[in-house]
């Protein structure tokens, strides 16, 4: 379980309570020096956090939906000289509406917003794991785990159409990128979520978190230390594979009536 040496990358990992900053603290605990991503300034305090601990981090503010802001993220790395060879695909959000808020997500939204759904939710992913994949091959050692959700991969909400469609990409582009790089000692997994106590869950999400089989939400250090497992040469013979964090909700759902 030892990562000492390894450079991992975990992108939107801001928020303290959050899946992303839950996997670097992991990966970081193992021995990892870790990059960690926001799009705002707070990912210092992050950073100051995680050295606190004893974990060599990195924080860069990053938005990651085009190419040429992942081309400027490249830059960066380059100007650190760090060089992934464990990434963490986490950034993305629920719903994305024109404000960058909550909003209707069914099929009649429109064409933009569908977009950039799926901008912050799969191509974001797709270009952070092209910029890093090079590196993974030259070392002929590499982990990618993607973070999905259960929405998508697993079952549907409603008004949640792009997202579903973006986390259920992602689900395809782990299996893809698995067959394409074994060969390079690269394995590509997934982990799919369910309901998680975040700083972001709300109220409704909470109380559906009682009605899953173990009772109760999950929380950011479980999904982290699911992926962290992923990341271990342990895990070396582990690819393609999707791994659902939900206590069980997905197998036997209870729905309040």
């Amino acid at each position: 379980m030892d990562l000492t040496g390894r450079v991992a990358l975990v992108t939107g990992a801001g928020s303290a309570e959050g899946i992303g900053f839950a996997t670097a603290t992991a990966l970081g605990e193992l021995g990892a020096h870790v990059i960690i991503t926001s799009t705002t300034d707070r990912i210092q305090d992050r950073v100051a956090e995680l050295e606190s601990a004893g974990i060599s981090a990195t924080g860069v503010i990053a938005r990651l939906e085009e190419a040429s802001l992942v081309d400027r993220f490249a830059s960066e790395l380059d100007r650190l000289d760090l060089r992934p060879d464990i990434l963490v695909n986490n950034a993305g959000m629920v719903m994305v509406g024109d404000d960058d808020g909550m909003a209707s997500g069914d099929i009649t939204m429109g064409a933009d917003e569908w977009q950039r759904g799926l901008a912050m939710n799969l191509t974001s992913a797709f270009l952070v794991t092209r910029l890093c994949i090079p590196a993974m091959r030259e070392r002929g050692w590499g982990r990618v785990v993607n973070v999905a959700s259960t929405s998508g991969a697993v079952q549907a909400l409603r008004g949640d159409v792009a997202y579903s469609a973006a986390k259920a990409g992602l689900l395809g582009l782990t299996r893809a990128l698995a067959v394409d790089e074994a060969t390079h000692g690269i394995t590509a997994n997934a982990v799919a979520p369910g309901w998680i106590a975040t700083a972001s869950q709300l109220e409704t999400e909470a109380i559906e978190g009682t009605l899953v089989p173990m009772g109760r939400s999950g929380t950011s250090a479980e999904v982290g230390s699911a992926i962290s497992w992923l990341c271990t040469p342990g895990a070396s013979y582990v690819t393609g594979q999707l791994v659902v964090i939900d206590g069980g909700n997905s197998v036997a759902e209870e729905h309040r009536r």
